[in-house]
């Protein structure tokens, strides 16, 4: 039975087409949420709405205690590690992480980089080997297949990966390389275009993404039925 973790970074809290300045990308992680569980009622969801509620950015504190080891922490540092460790264990527990994330000034919110920041973890998350100095990080999230579903709302259009204005669109390949460094490949893209210009564009970009959400919840469930009649007992 999969379970998923659901980020919402955008620094709107409402809905785009039902509150006034709504966000665009949480539209689409409640549609991907609503359809997921219309379907598979019995599948869990942890919610973190890090768009109102940012995760602590890290400091000087959290640097000492993340990088030393666990035998050695003192009170104050396992009490400064004790949110990264909530973040880390929602993250490990979750089979598809579906982040809802604007495109904010090239890149990420920075509540979505603080997220970042607390959940790639030496010894939690990534481990390091001393004994190849070229390329010594091991991503630890590799035990089971997990997918990471990346719905985002952009201002411009044409930032997808190889058109006219990606080198602009710094959001996805941040998240396809902090993902891939702790163990997650395999992700999903779905982005609504054209906030800045409105009218038909936007809307015919939104019209597609809710299209596209629909399609990969039944892509995913698909793979997720198989993975589970695969792993059923013989009876």
């Amino acid at each position: 039975m999969p379970h998923i973790l659901q980020l919402d970074a955008s620094a709107r809290p409402g809905i785009a087409g039902k509150d006034k300045h709504g966000s665009h990308s949480r539209n689409l992680t409640q549609q991907f949420i609503t359809q997921w569980q219309s379907n598979r009622p019995q599948d869990t969801v942890t919610y973190r709405d890090i768009g109102q509620n940012p995760p602590t950015l890290i400091n000087h504190d959290w640097i000492a205690s993340a990088f030393t080891p666990e035998v050695s922490l003192e009170p104050w540092m396992k009490d400064t590690l004790a949110e990264s460790n909530q973040l880390v264990d929602e993250l490990i527990a979750a089979d598809i992480l579906v982040i809802g994330t604007p495109l904010y000034n090239f890149g990420m919110p920075a509540a979505l980089k603080a997220w970042i920041d607390q959940v790639v973890r030496a010894g939690r998350t990534v481990e390091f080997d001393d004994s190849n100095p070229i390329d010594p990080y091991i991503p630890k999230l590799t035990d089971r297949e997990r997918h990471a579903v990346v719905l985002t709302a952009r201002g411009g259009v044409n930032m997808a990966p190889g058109e006219e204005m990606s080198h602009m669109n710094y959001l996805e390949p941040h998240l396809a390389t902090a993902l891939a460094f702790i163990g997650i490949t395999r992700v999903h893209y779905i982005a609504i275009e054209g906030q800045e210009i409105g009218g038909e564009v936007l809307a015919k970009s939104v019209a597609d993404a809710i299209r596209d959400v629909d399609a990969l919840v039944r892509e995913l469930q698909a793979l997720f039925n198989k993975i589970t009649l695969t792993v059923e007992p013989a009876h």
